[in-house]
């Protein structure tokens, strides 16, 4: 527990995100469907308050046609 407890301390400072957010949105991720744009819109909202950086209607759009039509890429490599 000690450990949990100072990782996400660290991860606070760098990124002024708490704890509870970050467990909510690991939840919401292990029980959301991500095949639904609802919540995939959620997950990048919320997201999107999170690091401070805006996603605009039209690349929300984008991220959400990708992942709903499966062109993820599989290997981090192809992603960069």
């Amino acid at each position: 527990m000690e450990f949990e407890d100072s990782f996400f301390k660290k991860v606070e400072k760098k990124t002024k995100v708490d704890k509870k957010t970050i467990l909510d949105l690991a939840n919401k991720l292990q029980q959301g469907n991500m095949k639904d744009e609802g919540t995939l819109r959620e997950v990048i909202g919320t997201l999107s308050k999170m690091t401070g950086k805006e996603v605009s209607p039209e690349r929300e759009d984008k991220i959400i046609e990708t992942i709903l039509e499966d062109k993820v890429p599989k290997n981090v490599d192809k992603m960069f």
